[in-house]
C-alpha cells in the first residue's frame, strides 16, 4: 500500500498550490515538508506564469497544528541539540519567505492552527479562515515562546493583546481572530471548496471577497480593558502581581493560565513580544525568537514541557524554575546573545 504524501506541491493554472497532508498528527510540520515548501516559494516566485500561491490543508480538525516535536523531543534526549536548531533554521527561512513573497500568497486556513501552522499561514498577504478555525500559541506552556514570527504578528494586535495571548495561550475563534489583525475575512467552512476552486481558476485572491461572511461579535473586545490593565504592566512580576490582587473571575482564570507555564518563558515571551512590536520586522523577530529557541533543549524547559504534554500526558510539568525569582539573571541575558552557531538571518535573491 503506497503511503500519501506529506505534502502536495502542484502547479494548477496560474496558481502555485501547496496543501498539507499530514491529517491524522494535525498536519504537523516536519522537516521534509519545510524544505518543499521553501523551495516551492523560491521558484515560484521567479515564474512569471504564476499568480499567486495557496496553502490550504487536508483534513476537518486541523490546517496545522504546529511543528513535529516528538522527533526533537527524541533527538534531543539523545544528545543531539543540533537537531533542533536546523529544524527552526528552515522554518524560520520559510516564514520569511513567506512574508516577503513578491505576489500574493493566499491561505485558507480551517480548524486548529497554532504554533507552526501560523507561521506558515497568517504572514501572507490574504488569510482567510473559517467559521470553525481556532487559533493558539500556546507555546509558553511547553517551556518555549511564541516563535515563527509571531512575537510580531502578536506585538500588532491592538493595545496588549499580543502580551496577553502570547503568555497565556487564549485561545481565539474566527471573529476574534479578525478584530485582533490575525485574519483577514471569514468564510464559512461549508463554502470553503467552492472557494478554492475559484481561486485555483482565477488565479485572482479577490476572489475571496464574494465567498467573506461579516465576523459577527468578538467576545475578546469585551476583556480589552483588563487586559491593557495587566498585560500593559512593565514586567512579568507586575503582570502576575496584578492578577493576584483581582479579585474576579477574569483574573483567576489567567492566573492560572499562567501559573501552569513556564515562567522562564513567559519573561522571555513578553520581551520578545514588544521588541518585536518596537521594531517592526519579521526578520529581527525571527533572529530573537531563534536566539531563545537555539537554546530551547539545552537551556530551556522544553523537554520537561513536551514530556508532560504530548509524551506522557500527564499535564504536569516540573518545571526547573518554580518562582519568577527563581530564574536566574544571567540565564535570561544568555538568551539576549547571538544564536550558538550564529544568528537567524534571511537574505532572498529578488524575483
Amino acid at each position: 500500500m503506497t503511503e500519501e504524501p506529506e505534502i502536495l506541491i502542484r502547479r494548477q493554472g496560474r496558481v502555485g498550490h501547496i496543501t498539507l497532508n499530514r491529517p491524522k498528527v494535525l498536519n504537523a510540520l516536519s522537516p521534509a515538508m519545510i524544505e518543499a515548501i521553501s523551495n516551492a516559494l523560491s521558484d515560484w516566485a521567479r515564474d512569471r506564469d504564476i499568480a499567486m500561491v495557496l496553502i490550504d490543508a487536508a483534513g476537518e480538525r486541523a490546517f496545522c497544528a504546529g511543528g513535529d516535536i516528538n522527533v526533537l523531543y527524541e533527538r534531543a534526549l539523545a544528545g543531539d541539540h543540533e537537531f533542533g536548531r536546523a529544524f527552526w533554521r528552515a522554518e524560520y527561512r520559510m516564514n520569511a519567505q513567506i512574508a516577503h513573497f513578491p505576489k500574493p500568497f493566499v491561505a485558507l486556513v480551517h480548524g486548529i492552527v497554532m504554533g507552526g501552522g501560523v507561521g506558515v499561514s497568517l504572514h501572507g498577504s490574504h488569510r482567510v479562515v473559517a467559521d470553525t478555525v481556532t487559533f493558539a500559541m500556546p507555546e509558553c506552556a511547553i517551556g518555549l515562546i511564541p516563535d515563527v514570527g509571531a512575537s510580531l504578528l502578536l506585538g500588532r494586535t491592538p493595545g496588549h493583546f499580543g502580551e496577553f495571548l502570547g503568555l497565556t495561550g487564549r485561545r481565539l475563534d474566527a471573529a476574534e481572530m479578525v478584530h485582533c489583525g490575525l485574519a483577514d475575512q471569514i468564510v464559512a467552512a461549508g463554502t470553503m471548496d467552492d472557494l478554492r476552486a475559484a481561486l485555483l481558476e482565477s488565479g485572482d485572491p479577490a476572489e475571496a471577497k464574494k465567498f467573506a461572511v461579516d465576523p459577527g461579535h468578538a467576545a475578546i473586545a469585551a476583556e480589552k480593558s483588563s487586559i491593557n490593565a495587566v498585560f500593559g504592566l512593565e514586567t512579568i512580576e507586575l503582570i502576575h502581581e496584578a492578577l493576584r490582587a483581582l479579585d474576579n473571575g477574569w483574573g483567576a482564570e489567567v492566573r492560572g493560565q499562567l501559573d501552569a507555564g513556564s515562567v522562564l518563558s513567559q519573561h522571555i515571551a513578553l520581551s520578545t513580544i514588544r521588541k518585536a512590536r518596537r521594531h517592526g520586522s519579521v526578520v529581527a523577530a525571527l533572529r530573537d525568537e531563534f536566539r531563545f529557541t537555539s537554546r530551547a533543549t539545552e537551556r530551556a524547559e522544553l523537554i520537561e514541557g513536551i514530556r508532560a504534554a504530548v509524551i506522557d500526558k500527564d499535564r504536569n510539568p516540573q518545571w526547573r524554575y518554580r518562582t519568577l525569582q527563581d530564574v536566574p539573571d544571567a540565564l535570561l541575558s544568555e538568551f539576549s546573545d547571538k544564536a550558538p552557531g550564529g544568528d537567524f538571518s534571511y537574505l532572498e535573491r529578488p524575483a
